[in-house]
């Protein structure tokens, strides 16, 4: 069995920074993990890259070959990684041993893992494949400075979570760079009726109902609460590499062999 991270988020939420914080602390402290890029677009990286999407087609050849821009030209790419699930993809995978730890830097289009079923496929691929998989969804601390801004992250998080079906941890990227960090933790995990006071102090009393039912969806949905980030902090790093590894069981078998071998005491 294999472990994989999904890193998602909107673009500018800083998943290429998390990917090169998260190799650098795993390389500190002896942990073997593999970076892939998945972002046909991408062009410079602060991390080795085991595995490059760039070797099957890339952005730049296929705006230059077929005239697209950025965005038709990306969904295009990606769309291409998925008609070579069994070909491309496979021959990559087979570079990799039992128990491996992938993570994988996805593009910042969020159409990708909302409602484009590309990525979504991609995870079933590697669920057969026998990977166990989890979203890591990045947002932007800095774009949490209130309650309006919140509500949005949140759901583009629960599209992401409720399209993809992973196990699913938000992140909020960037925390080295809130000045009052107070105003952010207040979000981390709050309380519906907390939400609607907030949202009805913000907007028109023509929104009541939208707001207390925009409360109430996040409320249902207790998953969605996010898990600060500072990359300069190796306790940060560790915690959230600890509450991702839980989500997939990573090293729980590892575990069981170990115990396995201790001899018994008379």
């Amino acid at each position: 069995m294999g472990f994989a991270q999904l890193v998602i988020g909107p673009a500018g939420s800083g998943k290429s920074t998390y990917c090169s914080g998260l190799y650098q602390h795993c390389e500190t402290v002896g942990r073997r993990i593999h970076m892939v890029n998945l972002d046909p677009a991408a062009e410079h990286f602060s991390y080795p890259v085991a595995t490059d999407i760039r070797e099957l087609i890339s952005l730049d050849d296929v705006m230059e070959e077929l005239g697209m821009g950025p965005n038709g030209g990306l969904i295009y790419c990606m769309e291409h990684l998925e008609d070579n699930l069994d070909d491309w993809l496979d021959e990559q995978l087979e570079n990799y041993l039992d128990d491996d730890y992938l993570v994988f830097d996805c593009p910042g289009q969020i159409e990708l893992f909302t409602h484009v079923p590309v990525l979504r496929n991609f995870v079933e691929h590697l669920k057969r494949k026998n990977f166990t998989v989890c979203a890591v969804y990045l947002l932007d601390s800095q774009f949490v400075s209130d309650v309006t801004k919140y509500i949005s992250g949140c759901m583009a998080s629960l599209s992401a979570m409720i399209q993809l079906e992973l196990p699913h941890i938000n992140i909020l990227s960037k925390m080295d760079l809130v000045s009052n960090k107070k105003d952010v933790e207040e979000y981390l995990n709050p309380e519906a009726q907390v939400l609607l006071s907030q949202l009805n102090r913000h907007m028109a009393p023509r929104f009541g109902k939208l707001n207390k039912a925009l409360a109430e969806l996040v409320d249902d949905y207790s998953m969605v609460n996010f898990i600060p980030l500072d990359l300069r902090k190796e306790s940060s790093i560790q915690y959230v590499l600890s509450c991702i590894d839980n989500c997939i069981q990573y090293g729980e078998d590892a575990d069981v062999r170990v115990r396995d071998f201790i001899p018994e005491e008379d």
